[in-house]
């Protein structure tokens, strides 16, 4: 039995624990409780003066399919042959050696959902993995994590310079809308051969995965909100960096975000509506949303700081840090394994000597399914 004891407990559940327990028995979280008493033999961390909280989610990124240092070598991000490519697995892409899970664990992250980039109109399924780990299988916590898409200028630019559709946004919404019912026809027949394009559809139709969309611009967000509802499917917008001005649109359809990347420039049209005030706005329309970092755009170890940056614009800690736990959990369909110190979970911890949101803070221990992995 490891016995946390002793530190300001942020549970993510409810209140935090001023002086606090947290008890891990093998890979799980058995208790949590105010006060230092521990059980006869167990292995106790003193945590006294520490924070004491779930390990963070980064909900959208590119870690170990965009290594660090690597350029071409290590960028498997993007298969520009073909706008239509559902059946891409990003595990098969996962470089588990990428120092990227390094500065991640550095950082108090401690599970990613990381895939395909945005050239494509469908670019393939995601992937959610824990950050510590040399074999990518051993690291799945949800795969697929859902099918990702994108409008906006990305598949614009990647194709149509090519001469190749999609050239426009109407091409970009048609090529979605076309896919999707060649899925719904395919599973109408009763006699039909194995499609890897169609079976990755399928799970969206089904309802079985969320379809992801990477949407800047309002009406990009509007467009992917039509879509879902065309073919009733489960939908989470991504990036949504003009979320603000659709708000009530994404409360009323019940539509969760991902927010971000937060600490970046306008780097292209599409983002010029960037503002530190989306997740507040959010937040007050009663929108569901977590915060990303979208790494390599933002390094994956700014997770933290992209939160604190959201409270600049006016969102409250509490709510900023729930966006990188229990929220982002939430959105991944992981809350009954991630994102809380409650019994039961994944005893992933992390041990800080100030607060998450403090800058200046630093992670001192890391633990994975109970492992001690960081310290």
């Amino acid at each position: 039995m490891l016995a946390i004891t002793g530190g300001k407990v942020l549970t993510m559940s409810g209140k935090p624990i001023a002086k606090g327990t947290v008890l891990v028995k093998e890979d799980k979280i058995t208790a949590v409780y105010g006060g230092t008493d521990v059980p006869p033999g167990s292995r106790v961390v003193d945590a006294s003066g520490k924070i004491v909280m779930p390990g963070m989610i980064d909900a959208h990124c590119h870690v170990g399919i965009v290594e660090e240092i690597f350029r071409e070598e290590g960028d498997d991000s993007n298969e520009t042959t073909d706008p239509v490519t559902p059946h891409l697995r990003a595990i098969d892409a996962v470089y588990p050696m990428d120092l990227g899970f390094r500065d991640a664990l550095a950082a108090g992250v401690t599970t990613i959902v990381t895939g395909p980039g945005s050239a494509n109109i469908i670019g393939g399924e995601m992937a959610a993995l824990k950050t510590c780990g040399t074999v990518v299988d051993e690291m799945i916590v949800r795969f697929p994590a859902g099918l990702k898409a994108a409008l906006g200028e990305n598949p614009k630019r990647s194709y149509g310079k090519e001469k190749k559709t999609p050239a426009t946004r109407m091409a970009s919404a048609a090529i979605i809308r076309e896919a999707l019912l060649q899925a719904q026809n395919y599973l109408k027949k009763e006699d039909r051969e194995r499609n890897l394009k169609m079976e990755a559809l399928a799970r969206v139709l089904r309802r079985e995965v969320p379809l992801r969309v990477h949407a800047h611009r309002a009406d990009d967000i509007m467009t992917a909100v039509r879509i879902a509802g065309e073919f009733g499917v489960d939908l989470i917008i991504e990036h949504c960096t003009e979320g603000h001005l659709v708000a009530g649109q994404l409360a009323e359809k019940k539509i969760p975000v991902i927010i971000g990347p937060v600490i970046t420039n306008r780097a292209k049209v599409e983002m010029r509506g960037l503002t530190t005030e989306t997740a507040k706005i959010l937040d007050e329309a009663g929108v569901r949303f977590a915060i990303m970092t979208d790494h390599p755009v933002v390094p994956v170890q700014y997770l933290a700081v992209s939160a604190a940056f959201a409270v600049k614009g006016g969102l409250s800690a509490e709510r900023a840090l729930e966006a990188i736990t229990i929220e982002a959990a939430a959105i991944l369909g992981l809350e009954q394994r991630l994102g809380s110190i409650e019994p039961g979970k994944d005893a992933d911890i992390v041990i800080l000597d100030r607060h998450p949101l403090d800058l200046s803070s630093r992670v001192e221990r890391v633990y994975i399914n109970g492992i001690e992995v960081l310290g």
